[in-house]
């Protein structure tokens, strides 16, 4: 299968291919000990739903850091995301169970699940062992195997060649994600219009809200965490009217946080990035993981 360079060629690259898929319940596949599934090839007679593809879902969904069974993971807006890595086969027996974001999985379907991607997040996946390419929607947790990052949909893995597991390249596409995000978020929180008659007086003119010159709290924000230092620096930029936005490098990533809060700007914060910027924070409290509604 050709390998998609473009949203313009997503009808057309895809066009020949079977529907696409959702998978698990919202607690996060793979937490009841599914492992991957060996497939039967046979043919397909289904054609792929390209508007699916591209929806909106049901919520857009990140969430806060997590853990399972020891391990943490904290998910992340990257669209960027270029890692390989080993993938399997999301079992038959969990059609038409709910996903992470209120979907229904559909084995027809061309979706995925990943640990830590926003769901939905349109991605291309290639099998590197034959170089095959499919487009999938991510749209589940999972799979909580640390071996793997990534399962496909029964469908999705026909596509590529795969009949168990196999090494892969996943690529996200920035285009379609931030389309099917956008379109999401549209639908889950439609623009409200209020019309009021205002008589002006007077005219005065007041401040913008500038952070409060407290002593250093102990909380911080994490707004996100990048493979690019550049991209981290520019977002840590562009959200300095939240507050002290600083980039702090973690290992191969560039975590963007604002930091030195205390409980009640921290709560603040969280709630401005939710409603105006359409993120899901997390939070910490003294360098430690903590629900971002806990304050």
């Amino acid at each position: 299968m050709k390998k998609l360079v473009s949203l313009a060629a997503l009808a057309a690259l895809l066009g020949a291919c079977t529907t696409g898929t959702n998978n698990n319940t919202g607690g996060g596949y793979g937490t009841d000990g599914f492992g991957e599934e060996t497939l039967i090839t046979t043919a397909d007679s289904q054609t792929l739903n390209n508007a699916y593809l591209l929806a909106a879902a049901p919520k857009y969904y990140i969430g806060s850091a997590y853990k399972v069974e020891d391990v943490q993971y904290i998910p992340v807006e990257d669209m960027t995301y270029n890692q390989t890595g080993v993938a399997g086969i999301i079992p038959a027996e969990l059609n038409d169970t709910k996903t992470s974001n209120g979907e229904t999985f559909d084995v027809n379907q061309m979706v995925a699940t990943s640990k830590t991607l926003p769901l939905p997040t349109i991605a291309r996946v290639t099998n590197l062992d034959n170089g095959q390419s499919v487009v999938v929607r991510v749209n589940n947790r999972g799979p909580f195997v640390n071996t793997r990052i990534m399962d496909l949909s029964p469908a999705a893995a026909r596509q590529i060649g795969m009949n168990g597991q196999a090494k892969i390249q996943i690529q996200v596409l920035p285009e379609q994600s931030m389309q099917v995000k956008n379109a999401t978020i549209g639908a889950s929180t439609p623009v409200q219009t209020v019309t009021e008659t205002v008589t002006v007086t007077e005219t005065v003119t007041t401040p913008a809200p500038q952070p409060a010159a407290a002593p250093a709290g102990d909380y911080s924000v994490q707004l996100a965490a990048l493979y690019s230092e550049d991209s981290a620096n520019a977002m840590a930029a562009r959200m300095r009217t939240y507050g002290n936005a600083v980039v702090v490098k973690e290992g191969d990533l560039y975590k963007v946080r604002i930091v030195g809060l205390n409980a009640a700007q921290a709560r603040s914060v969280i709630d401005s990035l939710r409603s105006n910027e359409g993120m899901a924070p997390g939070l910490l409290q003294n360098g430690r993981w903590i629900n971002a509604d806990s304050i």
